[in-house]
């Protein structure tokens, strides 16, 4: 019987909270609408980007998980930054091995004039 009775108190106390949630607040209570939320931080396009862009990025929310102009924004600029790095890195290296080859060849050709 306490067991009923506390239910039915319960009960009372959520329908009473739901419909002063629903009806008490007036036009006041209505909630305004929200602007969608827009990347604020882009990326600098003014500098390649750095590993501290990267971590402070953060991409707006929406009503189904993120942005996805916002996201393949990002992603593809992010993709062309690492592929410049690549071919640059790419370039440097075998610019080195040539540098090496080459300072291979003149170690190894003897000096004229120090034959004796």
């Amino acid at each position: 019987m306490l067991m009923f009775l506390f239910l039915v108190v319960a009960l009372a106390v959520v329908v009473a909270a739901v419909t002063l949630a629903v009806v008490g607040g007036g036009e006041s209570a209505v909630l305004p609408e929200a602007a969608p939320e827009r990347l604020q931080d882009l990326l600098p396009p003014d500098r390649p980007v750095g590993r501290g862009d990267v971590e402070s990025l953060r991409l707006p929310v929406a009503p189904r998980g993120y942005r996805m102009s916002d996201v393949d924004d990002a992603l593809t600029r992010l993709g062309a930054e690492l592929a410049e790095r690549d071919a640059r890195i790419a370039d440097l290296e075998s610019a080195l091995a040539g540098a090496r080859a080459a300072t291979r060849v003149t170690m190894d050709k003897p000096v004229e004039g120090s034959e004796q």
